[in-house]
């Protein structure tokens, strides 16, 4: 049996130099300065680019969507460590391979005094009992433990090894990071696709970011698969549609910086606040399906359960909101299914835009009027100087009153019965009207102050 470093190192060589190696891993970054993205692990100052640079390694779990890089991250940290290290599906190997490995290891630990860096990728495929083999081994230091997992380690880690681990989490590659791969590729000469000298023009750039959806690995894959099909045509131009037969994904008309981009948000919105919801759902996919950002979609919605659906269905905001974190939560493309609910909600729910109308009328004032004090009854009087001065003087608990409503003003009094908020007609607001006018009428009815 190899040793475990040579194991390591040897499959990532014969891999990367490999002619038949797959485009995304023959351009697998081979030092942390190639890596493009994850600057918030890798930046100056960042806890992984102190680990390569101190070559010190803890055990880690990195938790990302797929082709964000922490395959590439791991071995990039078992190199910068220089000690042994060896890679482990949880896929193909299970505790009896694990056994063969702490085996060596402990033999590397005695002959050298270095822990040996195991990488375990899709480390959620692993049930309580095999992970639980991983925990006397991380903790008396025999190994150092990199797991790789798509999934929350909250739920498919166990406790016991997340408390000896530290979680980093990785983001989807932007599409800056994205495009900044592709050139790379078509550039390289060596492992890339330079020699092709392929063409990309701008549209079908935008394209593949947009197909690839912060995943390094399907834009090389497909981008690979466009070049097979340029050589085999005999054209050095990778245009859409060679794109989209590679991809077996139309691209759609859309710019997610220009002005296709306001066209469909706008229609997608103008759907909502007219309660229709089969348009709403079509422009959410047109949205989706030509690679705009799931949370710029959610947090739109978030904005508009507030703005124009407001008080008539208070529950439309708690909804826009857990679709926003259920999309953060699970990724795409099962994301789709809770922002198309919210949508779907948001769009039948009674409208309304009181409240937002009630912020603007009240903007106005504090514009117009300026810091107005607050009136002596409503301030607080911590101090018996403040007291003195009146600070609370006559202030009454709305508690000790039947139904907790008093005669009270609680605006300035140069803007006493001002009125900005005016609940409509429509949906929860009719109760909340009848209510507040109620109260309202009670109050214009108390005797001026002082």
């Amino acid at each position: 049996m190899p040793r475990q470093s040579e194991l390591f190192r040897a499959a990532a060589a014969t891999k990367a130099s490999a002619a038949h190696a797959p485009l995304a891993e023959r351009m697998r970054p081979r030092t942390v300065d190639e890596f493009v993205g994850q600057q918030h692990l890798l930046g100056p100052g960042h806890v992984l680019r102190d680990m390569v640079e101190s070559a010190r390694v803890e055990s880690l779990i990195l938790w990302g969507p797929p082709g964000s890089g922490k395959t590439t991250l791991a071995h990039l940290l078992a190199a910068a460590s220089g000690a042994p290290a060896v890679s482990f599906s949880a896929v193909l190997q299970g505790v009896k391979e694990l056994r063969h490995v702490v085996d060596e290891a402990e033999l590397t630990l005695r002959s050298s005094g270095r822990p040996t860096v195991l990488f375990v990728d899709e480390i959620h495929r692993f049930n309580k009992a095999q992970q639980d083999a991983f925990l006397p081994h991380v903790e008396a230091g025999t190994i150092t433990l990199i797991g790789a997992t798509t999934e929350n380690p909250s739920f498919e880690v166990i406790a016991p090894l997340l408390s000896r681990t530290r979680v980093l989490t990785l983001e989807p590659l932007g599409d800056a990071d994205i495009g900044a791969v592709i050139d790379r590729a078509l550039a390289d000469s060596e492992r890339g696709l330079g020699r092709q000298k392929l063409v990309l023009d701008a549209e079908a750039r935008a394209f593949l970011v947009g197909h690839a959806q912060g995943d390094a690995r399907v834009a090389l894959n497909t981008l690979e698969l466009a070049a097979r099909l340029a050589r085999t045509r005999r054209t050095h131009t990778v245009d859409v549609p060679l794109l989209e037969e590679a991809a077996q994904q139309r691209a759609l008309r859309y710019d997610k910086a220009g002005e296709e981009h306001y066209n469909v948000i706008s229609a997608f919105i103008k759907s909502l606040r007219g309660s229709d919801p089969d348009a709403a759902v079509y422009w959410m996919m047109r949205m989706l399906e030509a690679g705009e950002d799931p949370l710029f979609i959610a947090r739109r919605m978030v904005i508009f359960a507030a703005e124009d659906v407001g008080n008539a269905e208070p529950q439309a905001l708690q909804v826009a909101v857990a679709a926003k974190d259920a999309v953060h939560f699970v990724g795409l493309p099962e994301g789709r299914i809770p922002l198309a609910q919210a949508a779907t909600f948001l769009a039948t729910c009674p409208k309304s835009n009181a409240a937002y109308q009630a912020m603007l009328r009240a903007s106005e004032d504090v514009r117009a009027s300026g810091a107005l004090p607050v009136p002596l009854h409503l301030r607080n009087a911590p101090t018996p100087l403040m007291k003195g001065l009146g600070y609370g003087a006559d202030y009454r608990y709305p508690h000790d009153y039947p139904d907790a409503v008093i005669d009270e003003e609680y605006l300035p009094e140069r803007l006493a019965d001002r009125r900005y908020y005016e609940p409509t007609e429509r949906g929860r607001e009719r109760e909340i009207g009848e209510r507040l006018r109620g109260w309202r009428a009670g109050r214009e009815k108390k005797p001026p102050r002082g």
